[in-house]
Formats: C-alpha cells, sequence, structure tokens
C-alpha cells in the first residue's frame, strides 16, 4: 500500500513555520509526524538557545539530538570495552564457585549451587534456624 504524503498547510503561517516546512521536505524522505511534547522550563530555554545559535528551528534541534543518539557507531561490537577478555590476574585467588555463588561469596546468602561429583547442582534448602524467644 502506498502512503499519500500531503503538503503540511501553509495557509497563513508564519515565516519560521515557512521555513520549518521546507527543511522538512528537503531533508526527509518519509512522512513525518507531527507531535506535542511537554518540556521544562530549563529544558525549553536551553533548546531556544541552541536554535537560536544553529540559526534553526527548535523542531530540527530536537531532530537532531534524537538522530544522534539513534545512530550506532560503526566500531560498536569491535572496539567496545566492555567485550574485551578481562586481564590475566595471576596473584588472584577465588574459589571455583565464586561465578555461580557470588552471593554467598559477597553477601553471606545460602550457597545456590553445590557440586555433586563432577556437576555442579541446585543446593538443598537449608533448614531455617528457629528465631531467638523475645525477652
Amino acid at each position: 500500500m502506498k502512503t499519500k504524503r500531503t503538503k503540511p498547510s501553509t495557509a497563513g503561517a508564519p515565516a519560521d513555520h515557512l521555513k520549518e516546512v521546507a527543511d522538512l521536505e528537503a531533508n526527509y524522505g518519509e512522512p513525518m509526524i507531527r507531535t506535542q511534547i511537554y518540556l521544562s522550563r530549563r529544558e525549553h530555554d536551553f533548546l531556544q538557545a541552541e536554535a537560536k545559535r544553529r540559526a534553526e528551528p527548535m523542531a530540527a534541534i530536537i531532530r537532531s539530538l534524537i538522530d544522534h543518539e539513534m545512530e550506532v557507531p560503526a566500531d560498536a561490537w569491535t572496539n567496545n570495552p566492555m567485550l574485551r577478555p578481562n586481564p590475566a590476574d595471576p596473584g588472584w585467588d577465588s574459589p571455583p564457585d565464586a561465578a555461580i555463588n557470588h552471593d554467598h561469596y559477597l553477601h553471606g546468602a545460602s550457597k545456590a549451587w553445590v557440586r555433586q561429583g563432577d556437576q555442579w547442582v541446585a543446593a538443598p534448602p537449608e533448614a531455617e534456624t528457629p528465631a531467638a524467644p523475645r525477652p
């Protein structure tokens, strides 16, 4: 199904609106959706100052900020420090189940996994200790 593009109405519109419509038609090859947003005074003042500095409408500033945030860098998967292997630390000594029972070692919780032979299995629930009587 082909979408029919219509030009926004410009009858009696201020000059800034006409400039924005011309920008939209020239720069975007897809239909635009008009929307409204609520801004804090600080956000509005920022956008007004940016629009004046760039000599562009506020809507163009908002679109450019959104477009910038939507960009994924070309090297996102090849140059990401979070995806690099951990450096080897020969002095590091940790229990063999530190990764799967980290809550036990970090917070003192019961172990979630125990070793049975050559496999790790879910630990049986610990018996609850009765609460001390109140004085």
